[in-house]
């Protein structure tokens, strides 16, 4: 939905989308697509023909490429650590007609998805958006089910984080009752900083509820900005993503992405989807998108120390001096909202985030940061004037809050960032380190 703000003195003409499980990219419209959630495959569905199969010689029908053995040789020993989830869901409808039969109706949603095991203790990564439900309320009811075995076992939360659009858990009991320990096969996680534009993928998932599939394709950059997870407003928080083609479909959410030497680089979580834009089922365009895997073994401590309850990003204790009246409500902006005419009078920068306040206790105010004192209204905002410019952040520029976690979202405790800083006009550098209370 796009939200237009007046040109005037204070807010220039902008607009912004809100990003759900379909979000935008740039000018032009993409269709992110969250995975999770199930699709219905009826027999006869997919028009099958009539194959014609030529003969091979003898030598080429025994030979095996070098790359193929690999494939093979990965999918052989670390499919068997891939998991299939299906959840449950209880909805209740608002029926215009509800009245005829007793009131709102209740529905049972059903969706199906992916994960992965990543030690022994049968501790499961997955995505957000898989247990989370259509709703974002949580799944009622979450099964597993692995490979080599037709039994479906209950599993239980142990972490959530919706910003990361990351979740952790784990079948409720391990043993005769539940899963067997000899199924439980974790599945090394690597290192996505060292990925290159190139490289080799090999998707694991349940497409279309079809489970235990892989694909093959390659990594096609490792620095793509998207919008990934839900804020509180349900905003998606920009963040770098490994994009692939290969093919990644909706069941696929939450499973591997691994590389030659069979480790986890990343956890699928989105695709572009035209299809899915004008006909409403999103299909793989052979553009994917994966959490990097750093970001998630950053966060698994905290995940499994998480007691079944929430675990966020990272904060600085930051409040946007510059806000602009909407018809969704008050929405922190960037200096670069203002007109031209409007930095020259407040003595502002062409881009950057005006320190309203900040919050005691938490790392920008331990570190010095200083927020505004004087507070003006104008037409289609408010401003706080008198504090601090932040323009940087690792030497890589800024312009909204958004900003700020995109380039939070993989640091852990003891991490520390520079902000570069005006005030009164004078540029510095603020070290900024993330203690616990910015965990919390």
């Amino acid at each position: 939905m796009s939200v237009g703000f007046p040109t005037c003195l204070g807010i220039k003409a902008i607009s912004y989308s809100t990003p759900m499980k379909g979000r935008s990219i740039s000018a032009v419209i993409l269709v992110l697509v969250g995975l999770g959630l199930g699709a219905s495959l009826l027999q006869g569905q997919v028009p099958v023909g009539r194959a014609t199969t030529a003969a091979l010689p003898k030598a080429e029908a025994g030979a095996k490429l070098e790359n193929e053995q690999n494939t093979m040789d990965i999918v052989q020993r670390y499919e068997p650590g891939l998991v299939f989830i299906s959840t449950e869901q209880q909805v209740t409808t608002a029926d215009p007609f509800g009245w005829m039969f007793g009131g709102p109706q209740t529905q049972i949603q059903r969706g199906v998805g992916s994960g992965f095991f990543v030690n022994s203790a049968g501790d499961i990564l997955t995505n957000f958006h898989v247990v989370a439900g259509e709703s974002g309320a949580g799944a009622s009811k979450i099964s597993i089910r692995v490979m080599g075995s037709t039994k479906a076992v209950p599993a239980k939360v142990i972490g959530y984080a919706p910003q990361y659009d990351l979740a952790l858990i784990r079948p409720s009991s391990i043993g005769a009752d539940g899963l067997d320990k000899k199924f439980i096969k974790p599945i090394p996680l690597g290192n996505s900083d060292i990925l290159k534009a190139g490289q080799k993928t090999i998707a694991m998932g349940a497409p279309f509820g079809l489970d235990f599939s892989v694909s093959e394709g390659i990594v096609s950059s490792v620095s793509r900005r998207i919008p990934i997870g839900f804020s509180g407003s349900g905003q998606g928080i920009t963040q770098k993503a490994v994009q692939t083609d290969a093919a990644i479909n909706p069941g696929n959410s939450g499973g591997p992405l691994l590389d030659s030497g069979g480790n986890v680089i990343g956890i699928n979580t989105q695709i572009f989807s035209p299809s899915g834009q004008s006909g409403g089922m999103a299909q793989s365009a052979g553009v994917g998108f994966a959490i990097p895997v750093n970001v998630a073994k950053n966060l698994l401590p905290r995940l499994q120390a998480a007691g079944g309850g929430l675990v966020t990003a990272p904060r600085l204790g930051i409040e946007a001096g510059l806000v602009a009246q909407t018809g969704q409500g008050a929405v922190p902006v960037g200096l670069s909202s203002l007109t031209p005419e409007a930095r020259q009078t407040w003595k502002l920068p062409d881009a950057g985030i005006l320190v309203g306040a900040v919050t005691k206790g938490l790392p920008a105010a331990q570190a010095g940061l200083r927020g505004g004192t004087q507070t003006q209204q104008f037409r289609g905002g408010q401003i706080r004037l008198g504090g601090d410019v932040i323009t940087a952040i690792n030497g890589q520029p800024v312009d909204g809050i958004e900003d700020l976690q995109a380039a939070l979202i993989d640091k852990k405790v003891g991490d520390s960032v520079t902000l570069q800083v005006l005030r009164d006009g004078q540029k510095r550098d603020v070290k900024v380190t993330l203690d616990q209370a910015a965990f919390k």
